[in-house]
């Protein structure tokens, strides 16, 4: 099992990366608007520190511009990473022209994630290209009236089929019970926003359990 936390904000790293939940962090260009970033303003390599000395395995950033420049784009960020000792993972959107440039970005030998899928049938695509991850909009699928579940259920076992090399990353979580739902159908793997991350931290009943562990304790202390 393994959770990524999906914000640009470092702000959010700063709470959440320390609870050690999480084996990296993912962004994009609309994760780093919200956080207050312009995208193609990004000093990646200070980012990427950042990031390193707060715990992450990998950052996911994903790639932006023309087609014709990805690889170049993704060739920076893998020798970034690597002078600041954090695997990085691209992310490339599942469009035409974006899949056609995979395979330049392939010889760079980095790891790559396919991106804003919304269909099972484009697992046959990230399969095929040998992709390290795939990342299906979970949220925005359901939101759609599209069968979110069953989707998943099929890109499970398309890639099984294709040898079990790309991996599902779950992205457009809305809440916590998602996550329970598809880890039963098998699914490992997911990218949660800060607040479905500070979700995973509490619970009111276990709170109040813990409230009555230690009123129980200082009962039992007695007189001084």
């Amino acid at each position: 099992m393994d959770l990524y936390l999906d914000t640009a904000d470092v702000r959010e790293w700063k709470e959440l990366m320390p609870t050690g939940l999480f084996h990296g962090i993912t962004t994009n260009p609309l994760l780093a608007h919200r956080a207050g970033l312009a995208y193609p303003e990004i000093d990646w390599p200070a980012l990427m520190r950042q990031a390193t000395d707060l715990g992450a395995k990998e950052l996911h950033c994903q790639v932006v511009g023309p087609v014709e420049g990805f690889a170049d784009w993704a060739g920076e960020r893998y020798e970034q990473g690597r002078r600041a000792g954090l695997r990085v993972v691209i992310k490339v959107p599942l469009t035409e022209p974006a899949i056609r440039a995979m395979p330049g970005i392939k010889t760079l030998g980095g790891p790559i994630l396919m991106t804003a899928c919304y269909s099972a049938k484009q697992m046959f695509v990230a399969s095929a290209l040998g992709a390290e991850y795939i990342a299906p909009y979970f949220g925005r699928m359901l939101e759609m009236g599209l069968p979110a579940y069953d989707a998943l259920e099929q890109m499970r076992a398309i890639g099984e089929l294709a040898g079990g090399k790309t991996r599902i990353l779950v992205a457009s979580l809305r809440d916590t019970r998602q996550m329970a739902l598809l880890a039963r159908q098998g699914q490992d793997c997911f990218t949660i926003a800060p607040g479905i991350a500070r979700d995973l931290l509490n619970d009111r009943n276990t709170v109040a359990a813990a409230d009555e562990f230690e009123e129980a304790a200082g009962m039992a202390k007695g007189p001084a």
